[in-house]
């Protein structure tokens, strides 16, 4: 089955306001750079988004929040950000901060058909308001819930036009859980090969879970915060 759409216009022409997008990456690395650029062109309002970043001013999903896009918004982490920072302070978004291996599993368990489960992150501080404890071995643990999504953004290094995809390095963190956890899940690679032309013991996500996939036609390859020494 061939999944590939033309471009990354194509690949977001029917995400409509107000849908849940889940965006991979890890930092700027391994995000789905072209399909942001695409949402953003489209325009769309309302977004609810899950990602462990929020890119940073005028790149990435930066881009997304200056153009008001986002109502609301679940992560790690969200300190290279200073648009976010005003709008919450300003509450014209919601932001809801998770524990990053806790967002992991969150996402991990969505993907799995599993609802809920205890961890003991977040115990006695602000993270465990209204949420039910449980002592397990002597041990308080909270009770949380699977996060999915209508849509994923992923970014993979390889893919082929059956949506098999391999990812490299740290470009690999949240992008295969995020695959599984939407109703469409939609890949950008930066090389696009025929069926059988990727070693099945390299496929990180299968096929199955990607509903389309499109090359990508530029990427930036952004430093966050770049440190230097002198001689």
């Amino acid at each position: 089955m061939n999944k590939v759409v033309e471009s990354a216009d194509a690949a977001v022409a029917d995400i409509p306001d107000g849908a849940s997008i889940m965006l991979g990456g890890f930092g700027l690395c391994g995000i789905p750079e072209n399909l942001i650029a695409a949402l953003v062109r489209r325009g769309v309002k309302g977004l609810r988004t899950i990602s462990n970043n929020m890119g940073i001013d005028q790149f990435g999903m930066g881009r997304m929040l200056e153009t008001g896009m986002i109502v609301s918004h679940i992560g790690s982490y969200v300190g290279e950000n200073r648009l976010l920072e005003e709008k919450v302070l300003k509450g014209e978004i919601n932001l809801t901060l998770v524990p990053q291996g806790t967002m992991s599993e969150r996402i991990r368990a969505g993907g799995a058909g599993i609802p809920a489960f205890y961890t003991p992150a977040g115990v006695g501080t602000l993270v465990a308001e209204g949420k039910e404890t449980r002592e397990f071995d002597g041990k308080l643990y909270l009770l949380e819930h699977w996060l999915r999504a209508d849509f994923a953004f992923i970014k993979a290094w390889k893919g082929d036009t059956a949506g098999n995809l391999v990812y490299r390095k740290t470009a690999r963190n949240f992008n295969p859980m995020m695959a599984t956890a939407a109703r469409i899940t939609i890949a950008e690679v930066e090389e696009l090969v025929q069926p059988g032309e990727i070693d099945p013991d390299h496929i990180v996500t299968p096929g199955i879970y990607v509903k389309r996939i499109v090359k990508g036609e530029h990427y930036e390859r952004r430093i966050e915060k770049r440190t230097v020494r002198t001689a």
